[in-house]
């Protein structure tokens, strides 16, 4: 066979393989074995073929091929990231990109190391979830490799942006819930979840504010539970406690988010409170436990699907322009009026 007549099927039916993994191999697009790979470099040489990249070739390929997700913490069912993760990876596993999970361990964010694993020179670009670490973002950003964050630390927007950020518009979905609480009577209406965790968290803290304010309602702490994220939230025990120990139980309350409201709402239950009857209650998220419980939970809906395919085109973009201005995302989320709050 003439040089330059061979084509990637020639070498695929020579090697009893798909035409698929043979791409794969030569465009650095996905994951092959070794000896697979080495396979099908061979029988290309042997056959002629025009173009047969050197392994180093494709190994530098590969590594720059590589998105690295670094997390403090895996999303989890109650997470909206569980659903983001979806439509992100596909949308850069289309682009050519092959996606690594990174977990950040106490000790590396502490002292601002990397995983061990994670290798900079191989590394496209950098998703961060559940990383709300000021110090450690800006070590991230420092690296040089084109970064976004899926939301934020709490006060990101004082500082100057070293990278983009996609986050879920938060306000605007709790004012109208707060709107609604305040129409059906509720006057004492507390905050539940630690305002100072994220950038989101911090949003729906102002938006509860600002309803507040506009309503003309005094703010009182004492109808809220603000203790830092650390504290045993999914302890149903622990946050009766700390309901019980409230000087008032207020009207309301709006959660933080689907995760700390289902837990409240088992508490209130436990302490002999119905719900929407005793206590009204909202959380942020919208997953499908917040239909499941009962009764069934008002919340406020974040767009997952959406956001994976924007964060993804957005990270997509920064490396083919690195020199770009930094861009911050917020996508509205709509409120779901449900039995909680009736």
């Amino acid at each position: 066979m003439a040089i330059g007549k061979v084509t990637m099927q020639d070498i695929a039916d020579a090697c009893g393989l798909s035409r698929n993994t043979v791409s794969k191999v030569f465009n650095g697009r996905g994951s092959v074995p070794q000896s697979t790979r080495t396979l099908i470099l061979k029988k290309a040489e042997e056959l002629g073929y025009k173009a047969v990249p050197s392994e180093k070739s494709l190994q530098m390929s590969a590594h720059g091929k590589v998105i690295a997700l670094l997390t403090n913490k895996l999303p989890s069912e109650y997470h909206f990231g569980t659903f983001f993760l979806t439509t992100f990876t596909d949308q850069i596993c289309r682009a050519g990109y092959t996606l690594k999970i990174f977990e950040i361990s106490p000790e590396e964010l502490r002292t601002k190391h990397l995983p061990p694993q994670f290798i900079p020179g191989q590394t496209a670009g950098i998703v961060g979830i559940e990383l709300f670490d000021p110090e450690y973002l800006k070590y991230i950003c420092k690296l040089g490799i084109p970064t976004i964050m899926i939301d934020s630390p709490t006060h990101a927007s004082k500082d100057l942006m070293q990278c983009d950020f996609v986050a879920m518009e938060s306000r605007a979905g709790v004012i109208e819930i707060m709107k609604s609480l305040i129409k059906k009577g509720a006057r004492k209406i507390g905050f539940f979840g630690d305002s100072e965790h994220c950038g989101s968290f911090y949003d729906r803290w102002i938006g509860y504010r600002i309803a507040l304010m506009d309503a003309g309602i005094e703010y009182n702490e004492k109808y809220c539970i603000l203790d830092p994220d650390a504290s045993p939230y999914g302890d149903v025990d622990w946050i009766a406690e700390r309901v019980s120990g409230l000087e008032e139980i207020p009207d309301a309350f709006v959660c933080a988010n689907d995760f700390l409201a289902v837990h409240l709402m088992n508490a209130l239950k436990k302490l002999g409170l119905s719900i929407p009857g005793a206590v009204r209650v909202a959380g942020f998220d919208d997953t499908p436990q917040s239909t499941v419980v009962e009764p069934s939970l008002t919340t406020v809906q974040i767009p997952s699907v959406d956001i994976g395919r924007i964060s993804a085109d957005i990270l997509l973009s920064r490396i083919s322009n690195p020199s770009t201005p930094y861009s911050w995302t917020h996508v509205r989320c709509n409120p779901i009026f449900r039995k909680s709050t009736e």
